[in-house]
């Protein structure tokens, strides 16, 4: 089991536990990688007599979806009505189409969407989309970033993945619409930022930022470190590039992930027992998630990111969330 601080001591020790203090604890557990604890603590917590509320069914099913667990997490959303007299509601569609869409049944995510029982939000079809991306369903991804925009027509991430999704498939006119939509409508995309704390002072690193007084060693370090990554079959995967560049500037715009230079300054600042810790604003991207597992067991470090969904703890060639994120 993964080891995420005092939280599991101190519920542990708890005299009297509420249905508050059981779905903290099963979230948290779901939110860094341990999934399966989650679902024991669940087990636990109705074989205490506490009934489970709206919250709880989020977490279980949250924790289900962030680790394949896809029986399990059909189980629990087809009975949550019956076994605690909760009605499914947005939150438990999303969990489950994630769950679906992360092992790629991405049918079924659509089916179960056209099926809810409420009027499918923009964030629903974020989460579609996301699935749609990493299993590369070009058709499906650009029908639910269409939805995500009628129903968050300001969400400049959608555009820019529409966009990129346009390029990759080399549908260069729609690339040229999309873009034209985000002028009219003002709209720029927010930049990648991750933030490390070395010595008690927060360092934040943005894609193609050069303010950082350290900046020049950092993208040394970074080059050396990607290098020797390289050698033991570490490939940049430029699927992930948000822009349509040619094959050498797409690698390029990976290796600078902000997320990268943040490991890098932090390898180069902090000794090997300390655990480096960082912090993004947007979600980790699929290549850099295979450089900070590759690069975790060459340097036999232990390297926790935080995204804006869940923490990634990276050890051993291995992330807690188990490839599923």
């Amino acid at each position: 089991m993964w080891q995420f601080g005092g939280a599991d001591s101190v519920f542990s020790r708890m005299v009297e536990r509420d249905v508050i203090s059981w779905s903290t604890m099963i979230a948290g557990l779901a939110q860094n990688g341990c999934s399966l604890e989650a679902m024991r603590l669940f087990e636990q917590m109705k074989h205490s007599g506490t009934q489970p509320n709206y919250i709880t069914i989020v977490g279980v099913l949250f924790a289900c979806s962030h680790a394949g667990l896809v029986e399990d997490g059909l189980h629990y959303f087809r009975s949550m009505k019956r076994s605690f007299g909760i009605d499914p509601g947005r939150e438990h569609y999303g969990c489950t189409v994630d769950l679906l869409g992360r092992v790629g049944k991405l049918d079924e995510a659509v089916k179960l969407i056209n099926e809810m029982e409420c009027e499918p939000d923009a964030v629903t079809w974020r989460t579609l989309l996301s699935a749609c991306r990493v299993h590369q369903n070009s058709d499906l991804a650009i029908y639910a970033a269409k939805q995500v925009v009628k129903l968050d027509p300001d969400d400049a991430g959608t555009y820019i993945l529409l966009s990129n999704i346009y390029a990759n498939n080399q549908r260069w006119e729609e690339v040229t619409e999309v873009r034209r939509s985000m002028r009219l409508r003002g709209i720029t995309k927010e930049p990648g930022c991750s933030w490390i704390e070395v010595n008690k002072k927060i360092h934040a690193f943005i894609l193609g930022d050069d303010s950082h007084p350290h900046i020049d060693e950092i993208n040394r370090h970074l080059n050396q470190i990607i290098q020797r990554l390289m050698s033991i079959g570490y490939v940049p995967d430029t699927y992930f590039v948000l822009q349509d560049l040619e094959d050498e500037q797409r690698e390029a715009s990976l290796q600078y992930h902000s997320e990268k230079l943040a490991i890098a300054y932090g390898i180069m600042s902090l000794p090997r027992e300390k655990t480096i810790m960082i912090r993004k604003n947007l979600r980790i991207c699929g290549d850099c998630h295979t450089f900070t597992e590759l690069l975790a067991k060459m340097e036999q470090r232990i390297i926790v990111i935080r995204d804006p969904v869940r923490y990634h703890h990276f050890r051993d060639g291995t992330c807690s969330c188990g490839d599923f994120w």
